[in-house]
């Protein structure tokens, strides 16, 4: 099945327009019905784009009388777009949400609350398991349908490791084992031992993760954590390895921040190791080439610590409030959800889909990548290699993460005009005033 994926994705696309110069492109118009036009808008690789527009296709073919606009984006690029959209009151009817976003989202009363639809028969969620279905709750109902399970990841370039004579470390290792084999990488190999992606704000969170701690606190009012030191450590461990040339130069770093995975130095060999979620592993395969050996590793964890990978429910498809068509738009987010056909084309590209129908219909065919991204979620899943999953980011969190944590704290410290010490306290005292309210 695998590879007559592109002829099969070239076929459905045949009859759509060509892209916008924005980036938006439009299918053809339906006839002998009443027409329904449903928007949707998502963030990712080009690889994504290609099935999504595929599936969206399938389904047109089936409801000749729904007409679908589309749009796509990278992760920073997306949200300013549906964030201005949203100001405009024109946000499509269906769009990718975030576990880190949906509950601002949902406070902000931009989500429709999809429980009616589930009641109803028109979304079936009894193939589906609990864990996947909480994630898109909000104070108790349901706003966002689970598109696919994942973790975070390490992805090792098995060739490079083997060309360095350094073993793939244990499932348990430590950001000191980690520091140590960046080093080592970069002095073989003369490339960078990992990618420019160290300083993302995830691995801030899941630094305390394996402390028991979260980034936020339960409440939401203010950071979740006791101490800075951690951090602190984490930030120092990066700007010793960054003055030896064994991660990008933050001037590099800021150059892939609008990049899909495709774009990261491990698909050109330019680095040995990069952090992305596990689902991502299918588009950093597919660019760099089926001859390319890459494995998926387990986060770094403190000494002593407990794991800080856990188990996160991806990118989800909700209904916007702005929705013309809700019931129509819950409609399509079922055939995504349920469809063995559907999911053929998508193949698990955003994650390890929620149906057990699905799952089971899609094993045989899937790719290594593919493969790869369900045992690395079946292993995470398992005892003693993930810790329980946090609760999702509370309203205030995206200013935290735009305007604190990369403008003001992890560009200056790693271009050196701020001490570690002296961006952890400001993260911590700027978040808690956003938090709390004092501070918009």
């Amino acid at each position: 099945m695998k590879r007559y994926l592109p002829i099969i994705i070239s076929v459905l696309l045949a009859a759509s327009v060509p892209l916008f110069a924005n980036g938006q492109k439009e299918s053809g118009q339906a006839s002998g019905q009443q027409q329904i036009n449903l928007g949707a808008i998502w963030w990712g690789s080009q690889t994504r784009d290609e099935r999504t527009i595929a599936a969206i296709k399938l389904y047109e073919k089936d409801h000749p009388n729904v007409h679908f606009t589309y749009q796509f984006a990278g992760w920073n690029d997306y949200w300013t777009k549906v964030t201005t959209q949203a100001a405009g009151k024109n946000l499509p009817d269906i769009m990718q949400q975030d576990y880190a976003y949906v509950t601002e989202w949902t406070h902000r009363n931009l989500l429709t609350n999809l429980d009616p639809y589930v009641s109803s028969g028109v979304i079936d969620l009894s193939h589906t398991s609990a864990p996947y279905i909480d994630g898109g709750k909000v104070d108790g109902h349901l706003y966002a349908i689970d598109l696919g399970a994942n973790s975070q990841t390490w992805v090792l370039d098995t060739d490079a490791f083997k060309k360095a004579g350094i073993p793939i470390p244990p499932n348990d290792w430590t950001w000191n084992d980690f520091e140590k084999i960046t080093m080592e990488l970069h002095q073989k190999l003369g490339i960078w031992g990992m990618g420019p992606n160290l300083t993302d704000e995830q691995i801030w969170k899941s630094i305390y993760l394996g402390l028991g701690e979260w980034g936020y606190a339960k409440d939401g009012k203010s950071v979740g954590y006791s101490s800075d030191k951690p951090f602190v450590d984490f930030l120092n461990m990066a700007l010793r390895l960054q003055k030896a040339g064994a991660i990008p130069s933050e001037s590099n770093v800021i150059t892939y921040l609008n990049k899909g995975p495709e774009q990261l130095p491990i698909v050109t060999g330019k680095s040995a190791m990069a952090y992305v979620w596990s689902n991502q592993i299918v588009a950093l395969q597919t660019a760099a080439g089926a001859d390319r050996h890459f494995t998926l590793h387990l986060l770094p964890r403190i000494a002593g610590g407990k794991s800080s990978n856990y188990i996160k429910n991806g990118q989800f498809f909700s209904v916007t409030s702005q929705s013309k068509n809700p019931k129509a738009a819950a409609e399509f987010i079922n055939f995504i959800t349920n469809s063995v056909d559907a999911n053929k084309i998508l193949l698990a590209e955003r994650g390890v889909p929620i149906s057990t129908i699905v799952q089971d219909a899609l094993k045989p065919l899937l790719s290594p990548a593919d493969a790869a991204q369900f045992n690395f979620v079946g292993l995470v899943a398992t005892a003693g290699n993930s810790s329980p999953t946090p609760p999702p980011d509370p309203t205030g969190a995206a200013n935290v993460i735009q305007n604190v944590y990369q403008p003001q704290v992890i560009q200056p410290v790693m271009f050196g005009n701020i001490t570690p010490e002296q961006g952890a306290a400001l993260l911590r005292s700027k978040a808690d005033a956003i938090l709390s309210g004092k501070q918009q």
